[in-house]
């Protein structure tokens, strides 16, 4: 039998805090006829909603981590359906959607003159949010300064508007997602490993659909009837071929890719029985392989040079010695020399550089 999470939200609360301020309410901000919902009953999302149900009474901060399309979303607003702040404003955010310049004022609002362009007060979503819920999606996206400003507001429970002078108290659960692995770029030096700590109270770990298989039939069958609905076509059956190579296929986009792979056949379906051209499956499982091996090694090849240039950095563009960056990664000199020409990275940029505050050192462990 599926577990169903039914996530709903009302905008009333935003809108009557809207009437004395003269913004315009982000589109983001509680979608009030969508209706949202996780299907499924395999021990890999019964885990999860075990994990849900055990936070979501409670104020603790929630780090959702997961591969692009499993529902992070999702899960946070279930969180907040089931809590007590669920009358309450759900504010969502995609902070790698939003210019890294502008990120603050959309968080935590500006006044009026505080910059080009800010013609009038705008409320952040913070305040938007105020009594209910903010979902940070791409959390690991932020830049440095906003790292520090969302530091002091887990901490103290306050912030400022960009170009505003007092600060201002607030009262919002923090959910965060993210589908990188933070503790890499703690490492690298792009993510504060304080915030971090405060972001990863509880964390929630999102499954790849192919780790839970068992869940495709059903999720087949509730897309299919809801893509049938919405484009006024009578399915009665899914074919037994066609749910095979569903069940069969890798799905690397996850839950939503599998979404538009049945919205595709279920607007080409002409039978009463729903049916996959295979080798729409087949194109997209290539394109998978072949780049799959292109994406792993730039992706390896960018924390390796972040490595190199953190340690560089530490040691002040010196290479080897008791202080140097070999000594510091661990690898011969020769080694280091190699691979700082083979990734282009300028030793020169690092000499004579000292940081004001000590960093943690590349090598040693995230406790």
């Amino acid at each position: 039998m599926a577990s169903v999470a039914v996530m709903m939200a009302d905008p009333k609360q935003s809108e009557e805090r809207l009437k004395h301020e003269s913004v315009t309410p982000p589109e983001e901000i509680d979608k009030g006829s969508m209706c949202d919902e996780i299907v499924g009953s395999s021990g890999a999302l019964q885990k999860v909603l075990s994990l849900m149900s055990k936070v979501a009474p409670t104020d603790a901060t929630v780090l959702v981590t997961g591969e692009t399309g499993t529902g992070k979303e999702l899960v946070a607003r279930a969180i907040h359906r089931q809590s007590r702040r669920s009358s309450r404003a759900f504010v969502s955010v995609n902070c790698a959607a939003i210019p890294r310049d502008l990120i603050a004022s959309e968080l935590f609002g500006h006044e009026k003159g505080s910059f080009t362009g800010a013609m009038q007060r705008r409320l952040g979503r913070f305040e938007l949010a105020e009594g209910g819920t903010i979902f940070l999606d791409e959390v690991g996206e932020l830049p440095m300064v906003t790292q520090i400003a969302l530091l002091r507001v887990l901490q103290e429970h306050e912030f400022e508007r960009v170009g505003g002078t007092r600060s201002i108290q607030t009262n919002v659960r923090v959910i965060a997602a993210t589908n990188r692995n933070l503790q890499a770029a703690i490492a690298a030096g792009a993510f504060r490993s304080d915030l971090f700590y405060r972001l990863n109270v509880f964390p929630i770990d999102v499954p790849p659909l192919r780790e839970r298989r068992e869940d495709i039939p059903v999720l087949v069958e509730y897309f299919v009837d809801h893509c049938a609905r919405k484009v006024r076509k009578n399915i009665q059956g899914i074919t037994k071929e066609s749910l095979d190579l569903l069940r069969s296929y890798p799905w690397p986009g996850n839950i939503r890719e599998l979404q538009n792979v049945i919205e595709r056949s279920v607007i080409m379906c002409e039978t009463e029985d729903f049916s996959v051209d295979k080798t729409w499956l087949a194109q997209q499982r290539l394109a998978t392989e072949q780049k799959i091996p292109l994406d792993l090694s730039e992706n390896l090849a960018t924390q390796e040079k972040e490595m190199i240039e953190v340690a560089l950095r530490e040691s002040a563009g010196r290479v080897f010695g008791p202080s140097g960056a070999a000594t510091k990664l661990g690898i011969a000199r020769s080694t280091l020399e190699s691979k700082i020409r083979l990734l282009k990275i300028s030793k020169n940029s690092f000499k004579d550089f000292a940081e004001t505050i000590p960093r943690r050192s590349c090598l040693e462990p995230v406790q």
